[in-house]
């Protein structure tokens, strides 16, 4: 799970949304009147505040000062007051709520802490505010802000930086903030959860005694011997270490003090302390591990535990599922059934055996749960880890730290929550999907259909499972609780594509909200993480609107107007890339028939340092190329033609040094640009660096048990469309039109085989089974696996992650905590994918239009698309 997720789901529960668009409180400062002469402005989750006509340095040292929940209004009246007294810029966190997630266990451990930012003109004025503000806050607590160097004590904190938000690309070809070198130059701001200034800063003398405090605090003394990290997150690491005076293997828990924040406030260091206390409850039982010790090194506390052998038990899903294969054995899903059961009966007698000691243990879920297997009999034992949140029964504790997927609703209490996150796990032993519960607990009953499909579990213990889950006054409505053919619980079917497009084209209307600026559609929460991530074609309008007009719906004018006024002058730092910015943005305008702005958007984009993006399809140089390569086929203008080509020379030079494969960040991108270009231009060299290129991605690749050509990153393989072998295959499939190559044929059915997964943990088109949709209807790979029936299956497969939204069909974005619209993770996605179905290939991705003869009988319209195949050859100077 990526926990950067949650902090999304606050503000809207169906949607990703902005943490700072949740309703709460704000801090009295933070409404209190914009001082005489100064002006405000709020961006993201900070408001700043700046005296007019102040001219500061565009970087240099500046000031961070932390807060804890109970004292940040304090604090805030007494910096604010102290700044505003002096002209002093500085920006603030205006919540409760926006400061709790900013301290909370999973967020960013390079911003956390950091509560008030202060702006001194330069050193002299920052050493004289470092140390006023010390004295002001003395005695005041806060967590220490890790990316910085603390003053003494308290909650000041210094780290040299930026002032101003400018960007520059690294050296993978991302777009970052950036900051300026002694010559001029931009490089990237390295904003780690160390203290580290650039190379070329020497820091002044004043923070020697800080650095010389801060370098004299060590590990030295304590008797264990770390060995290797094992996580980390913003309230500490959890380390593999052994103990020096034994030898005996353990786990070192830490704890940060006022950091790591759990929904009831507590910091890390309390639920440190609290695991110590229920596992201290538990001495004896072997289900839980024991504790060998606790001690403190400078304000940080540590917890050792006894190693236990084993994998979490989400790892055995990749092992173990028959669902990863196309058409599982029966015996294999009557193995692994009798496997899932012996599991959840060793889970559930030990959760009896911790409620006997009157523990509530408050956070079970498949990364909590240690299975071990008897080498001599291949029998399960398990264990429970992590009981930070686990408490007494008598203390009444609601859940504060909780998996989404196994999240109680918020009327349960004690032992309830443990046997809620039981009944999740009956479904997510065969179907790891109850993530979508959080949205619609009706969902249980769904799941529980498909698993008894699918699997010889006993409909007794899918039952059982879905009651659990629907107990109470919020279980659902009645009709959501007993699904069937008379009650359906979704209201199209996907494999129905007049009534699947219907409904999908209704829900993407439905979600729009043209009263929004920073974003039409809700989708990933990535439409957040850059200057206009709302418009952009992977996350924002673009991709919507796309998806809509390639799947045959009528013009939407409100929706591209709204479009054409976002990206008249587009927000400074907006990305070059196809699918993240300016390229993307040119030739959906133009696709959809707003020419002017398409070729204003291109000027723009060539005005830019677009030569130094990255070599990748999805924010570099190989999307920049495909739309100006097909905007200047569109338009007759060479020069576009010769920019594109330029794109190619320099992902050429680029592309070894790529660190992803696959279509959107590896060399498959690349090669479909440089296939492209062949393609207009006839030149055999680019079919050779295509072929090149296809190579290099194939390297990465590796063939599993089961026949399978998956993309290897070292932790896991991956099939999918965006980063995985599906997205290779794509490419293989158009460039085998040209040429012959053995190795291409060889790998081009063991990818089709990669996209025959009976399950998929997500459903978006770039991760998930829509992609794999996409593939299988348009590839001409020959051989078994590309039939109705095939497609079909993974069409049932997309088919289990959907989700009722206002009587209309939708999907979940990444994680499944949401609903998401977009192209690349949700619904709009889904709509491509089975348009791509219906119509034999002819709704399609850009710059991947079908290669052979469309196979639905009604053709869907184009609207006078950009793309190379529907263009006359002589218009493409081709042969």
């Amino acid at each position: 799970m990526n926990n950067g997720h949650a902090a999304f789901c606050d503000a809207d529960r169906w949607f990703y949304d902005a943490p700072y668009r949740r309703a709460g409180e704000e801090f009295p400062a933070a409404g209190a009147p914009v001082p005489e002469g100064w002006r405000s402005h709020r961006s993201g989750d900070w408001l700043a505040l700046r005296p007019l006509g102040l001219r500061l340095p565009s970087q240099g040292w500046k000031i961070h000062v932390s807060a804890r929940l109970d004292n940040a209004e304090s604090v805030l009246d007494r910096v604010h007051g102290y700044c505003v007294e002096r002209r002093i810029a500085f920006k603030f966190v205006p919540s409760v709520y926006l400061l709790h997630l900013r301290n909370a266990k999973y967020a960013d451990r390079a911003a956390s802490g950091k509560f008030l930012t202060v702006y001194p003109a330069d050193a002299d004025a920052c050493r004289s505010i470092a140390e006023d503000l010390d004295a002001l806050l003395a005695g005041e607590a806060g967590p220490y802000v890790l990316s910085d160097l603390r003053w003494n004590d308290g909650p000041v904190h210094l780290r040299y930086g930026s002032f101003t938000l400018r960007h520059c690309y690294d050296e993978h070809g991302e777009l970052v903030p950036a900051i300026e070198e002694p010559g001029g130059r931009l490089v990237p701001e390295v904003r780690g959860p160390v203290f580290r200034p650039p190379a070329w800063v020497e820091p002044p003398d004043f923070l020697r005694p800080h650095l010389e405090r801060r370098s004299a605090v060590t590990l030295e003394g304590m008797p264990y011997t770390v060995e290797r990290a094992l996580h980390f997150s913003n309230g500490g690491g959890v380390y593999a270490a052994r103990d020096t005076r034994t030898g005996e293997p353990v786990v070192l828990k830490e704890a940060r003090p006022f950091a790591g924040l759990a929904a009831d406030g507590a910091d890390a260091v309390a639920r440190l302390h609290r695991e110590r206390r229920a596992l201290e409850r538990l001495a004896g039982l072997d289900c839980v591990p024991a504790v060998r010790g606790a001690f403190t090194v400078g304000d940080h506390h540590f917890l050792a535990l006894q190693y236990l052998d084993g994998k979490p038990l989400n790892t055995y899903f990749a092992r173990r599922h028959p669902l990863i294969e196309a058409d599982p054995d029966p015996a294999e899903l009557a193995a692994y059934t009798d496997w899932a059961l012996k599991i959840h009966a060793r889970v559930t007698e030990a959760v009896d055996a911790v409620h006997a000691r009157g523990v509530v243990f408050n956070d079970l879920h498949l990364f909590n749960i240690m299975v071990a297997e008897d080498p001599a009999t291949g029998e399960p034992s398990v264990a429970l880890l992590d009981f930070e949140a686990a408490a007494h029964v008598d203390e009444g504790l609601r859940q504060t730290v909780a998996n989404p997927a196994f999240v109680a609703p918020p009327g349960r209490r004690g032992f309830a929550v443990d046997r809620y996150a039981l009944a999740c796990l009956r479904l997510a032993l065969f179907l790891p999907l109850t993530s979508l519960l959080v949205m619609d607990r009706g969902k249980a009953a769904h799941l529980a259909d498909i698993a008894a499909e699918q699997f010889p579990v006993p409909r007794s213990f899918l039952d059982g499972a879905v009651r659990e889950i629907l107990a109470g006054p919020d279980g659902g409505s009645p009709a959501r609780r007993t699904p069937g053919p008379d009650r359906p619980y979704l209201p199209a079917r996907p494999e129905d594509w007049p009534a699947a497009r219907a409904s999908l084209t209704a829900v993407l209307r439905a979600t729009a909200t043209p009263e929004r600026e920073d974003r039409l559609f809700p989708g990933d929460p990535a439409q957040f993480a850059t200057a206009g991530g709302g418009t952009a074609f992977g996350h924002g309008a673009a991709g919507v609107l796309y998806a809509l007009a390639e799947t045959g719906d009528a013009p939407w004018p409100e929706a591209e107007e709204w479009l054409l006024a976002r990206t008249r002058d587009p927000a400074s730092g907006t990305p070059l890339g196809f699918y993240d910015g300016l390229a993307g943005l040119a030739w959906t305008h133009h696709r959809l028939g707003h020419h002017e702005r398409a070729l204003a958007l291109v000027e723009r984009l060539l005005g830019q340092p677009w030569q130094s993006a990255g070599p990748d399809l999805h924010g570099g140089l190989a999307g920049i190329g495909l739309a100006l390569d097909s905007l200047g086929t569109a338009t007759g203008d060479g020069t576009l033609h010769d920019a594109a080509l330029r794109c190619a020379e320099l992902a050429h030079a680029a592309a070894p040094g790529l660190k992803r494969a696959g279509l959107l960040y590896g060399q498959s991108g690349i090669a479909l640009l440089h296939l492209r270009l062949h393609e207009r231009t006839g030149d055999p060299e680019l079919l050779r660096r295509a072929g090149h290129f296809l190579h290099r991605d194939l390297d990465r690749c590796v063939t599993s048990a089961f026949g399978t050509l998956q993309v290897d990153e070292g932790w896991r393989t991956m099939p999918y469309l965006g980063a995985g072998s599906v997205g290779i295959g794509v490419v293989l499939d158009d460039w085998s039109r040209h040429a012959d190559d053995d190795r291409f044929e060889k790998a081009r059915p063991e990818i089709v085989q990669a996209a025959q997964a009976t399950f998929y943990a997500q459903p978006g088109l770039f991760r998930g089974a829509a992609g794999m949709i996409l593939h299988l209807s348009r590839t001409t790979t020959p051989g078994p696996g590309t039939g109705p029936a095939d497609i079909g299956r993974q069409i049932e497969a997309l088919a289990r992650h959907a989700l009722p939204y206002q009587g209309h069909l939708a999907f979940p974005g990444e994680q499944m905590m949401r609903l998401s619209m977009d192209l690349s993770t949700g619904t709009a996605g889904a709509l491509l994918a089975l348009g791509s179905a219906a119509t034999g290939g002819r709704a399609h991705l850009p710059f991947l239009p079908p290669p052979r003869p469309a196979a639905a009988p009604e053709p869907v319209p184009h609207r006078g698309a950009v793309t190379h195949r529907n263009t006359p050859a002589k218009e493409r100077n081709q042969p």
